[in-house]
């Protein structure tokens, strides 16, 4: 990855977890980053269970199988930014939300979906 480091990845209760990440994704996310041209802070990524259900986390979430990202957005231009590059990239399963967006590509849920929080 050019843009990012597997620990950035990392679920807060398990170092080095973010090697779980599929490398899909990743590969998706780097290049999302080189279109948007702007730094992306993951708020998460991996996620393990217990992590996954201290932070409520659907029982099914992409996280667990390292297929999702929540990238931080602190403005309306760079979630505009960031959103566009992530679609230009090829994410197809976006959430929106205030402070963050979800994208992921697990291939075990809808496709071409988006969502606000």
């Amino acid at each position: 990855m050019k843009y990012f480091t597997l620990d950035e990845f990392d679920s807060q209760d398990e170092a080095g977890s973010g090697s779980n990440m599929q490398p899909s994704t990743l590969e998706m996310l780097d290049n999302a980053r080189e279109i948007a041209g702007i730094p992306f802070k993951i708020n998460s990524g991996f996620r393990s269970k217990s992590h996954n259900a201290y932070v409520g986390g659907k029982e099914n979430s992409s996280h667990l199988y390292g297929y999702a990202v929540d990238i931080s957005v602190t403005s309306s231009t760079q979630r505009a930014t960031v959103l566009n590059a992530l679609v230009k990239a090829g994410f197809n399963r976006i959430g929106i939300a205030k402070t963050f967006i979800h994208a992921d590509n697990d291939p075990e849920k809808s496709q071409n979906v988006y969502w606000v929080y």
